[in-house]
C-alpha cells in the first residue's frame, strides 16, 4: 500500500527539465561502488570507497546479491572532468530509484526525491533528473557522484531507466538557472524576505515541485521559499528578467530583499487562474551583484496543491525573455 501510485504528483518533481533538449554526453550504466549502511561521510568527494562492493546500475539490488534487504544504502561513482562540455548546463539523470534518494555531486547535495524516515514518503515512480551547478564541476580532475537510498520494502535501489550525464545547449548568454535545492518554511513573516536572513534550519525542497512531495499536505496558507545563487564577475548584460515558473496560487518575489513582482488575481479557489500564469518579472538594473545573491518567494495556497510546481525557473537576459518564455511553454 505504501507504494500507491502518485504519478500525477511525483512527475512534477522533474517536469522543469524533462522537456528540454538534452544531449547525453556520458553513459553511467555499469558497475558502481555500493555499501549497506548510512554515514554522512559517504557523500564526501574524496571518501575512500575502495573496500566497497560493486553493483550494476540500473538494477534492483535484490538481483545483485542483496536479496531481502530493506533500509539505507549508498552508491558512488566518478566522472573525469574532461567528460563535461565547456558550455551549457549539465544534468545528472538517474532513472528510477526505490524508494527515496539524496544525490551529492562532489560532496554537495544537488537533489532529492521522497522523504526519509521518520517522515517517510516514497518516490519510487518519479524519474530522477537533477541539475549540476556549474561551479561544482572539477574540469581538471575526478568528480564524485554519491547517492543515498532508502528502501522500505520490496525490491530497492537504482532499478531502471536511463542513467547518464546530460547537457542542455547554451542557447542564451548569461542565463542562470535557479532550479534545484531551495529552503522552505510554512509560516509568514516579513523578515523572511531579507537578503541575509538565516534559513539554515528550514526544510529542503526541490524547485520546481509540488510541496506535497516533502510531506506538506492538506495545507492552505503561506509558505516561503529561499535560495542563494551566484552571479559571476565580468558579465556584460545589465537587464535581466526572472522567469519564476508556475506557482500555485499567489506569490510575491524578492531579490536581495527588494520586491520585484507579484501575481494575485484575488479570486477564490475554482475561479482563480493565477496558478496557470508563468511568472515573468523584470529585475531592476544593478540589483543583481557579482557573487552571492538571494531570492525569496512568498507563496499563498488557497486550496488543493501548492508551491512552485513547474519550471522554468531562471534568470534570463531581458532581450531574449519573450522567445525563452514562448519556447518554454512545452515544459509544462
Amino acid at each position: 500500500m505504501y507504494k500507491s501510485i502518485f504519478t500525477s504528483l511525483l512527475l512534477l518533481v522533474i517536469i522543469g527539465v524533462s522537456g528540454q533538449d538534452l544531449d547525453r554526453v556520458y553513459n553511467l550504466r555499469g558497475d558502481w561502488k555500493f555499501f549497506i549502511g548510512d554515514k554522512s561521510e559517504y557523500s564526501e568527494k574524496d571518501y575512500d570507497d575502495s573496500g566497497w562492493e560493486e553493483i550494476y546500475v540500473p538494477r534492483r539490488w535484490e538481483r545483485e546479491g542483496f536479496n531481502g534487504y530493506d533500509g539505507f544504502a549508498w552508491y558512488r561513482t566518478k566522472i573525469d572532468g574532461d567528460e563535461f562540455e565547456d558550455e551549457g548546463t549539465h544534468y545528472l539523470r538517474l532513472g528510477y530509484i526505490d524508494d527515496v534518494d539524496e544525490v551529492f555531486f562532489n560532496g554537495v547535495k544537488i537533489g532529492f526525491s521522497g522523504s526519509f524516515p521518520p517522515n517517510y514518503s516514497t518516490a519510487w515512480n518519479a524519474k530522477r533528473e537533477y541539475r549540476i551547478p556549474t561551479k561544482l564541476i572539477d574540469r581538471n580532475g575526478k568528480n564524485t557522484i554519491a547517492v543515498r537510498v532508502f528502501d522500505k520494502g520490496g525490491e530497492g535501489g537504482i532499478y531502471s531507466g536511463e542513467v547518464g550525464l546530460l547537457v542542455a545547449d547554451a542557447a542564451y548568454d548569461e542565463m542562470y538557472s535557479l532550479e534545484g535545492v531551495w529552503k522552505i518554511r510554512t509560516r509568514d513573516r516579513e523578515e523572511y524576505a531579507e537578503e541575509n536572513y538565516d534559513d539554515t534550519n528550514w526544510q529542503d525542497i526541490i524547485v520546481p515541485s509540488n510541496w506535497k512531495t516533502i510531506g506538506i499536505r492538506d495545507y492552505r496558507g503561506f509558505a516561503w521559499y529561499r535560495k542563494e545563487f551566484d552571479i559571476p564577475e565580468g558579465g556584460k548584460i545589465k537587464e535581466f528578467t526572472l522567469v519564476g515558473g508556475y506557482i500555485d496560487d499567489f506569490d510575491e518575489i524578492f531579490i536581495n530583499g527588494v520586491k520585484i513582482g507579484e501575481t494575485n488575481d484575488g479570486r477564490r479557489i475554482g475561479r482563480s487562474r493565477s496558478f496557470s500564469e508563468l511568472r515573468l518579472y523584470d529585475i531592476p538594473i544593478n540589483l543583481l551583484k557579482p557573487g552571492k545573491n538571494t531570492i525569496a518567494v512568498r507563496v499563498e495556497d488557497i486550496g488543493d496543491n501548492g508551491g512552485i510546481y513547474a519550471g522554468p525557473v531562471s534568470i534570463v537576459p531581458s532581450k531574449v525573455v519573450t522567445k525563452f518564455a514562448r519556447d518554454s511553454q512545452f515544459w509544462r
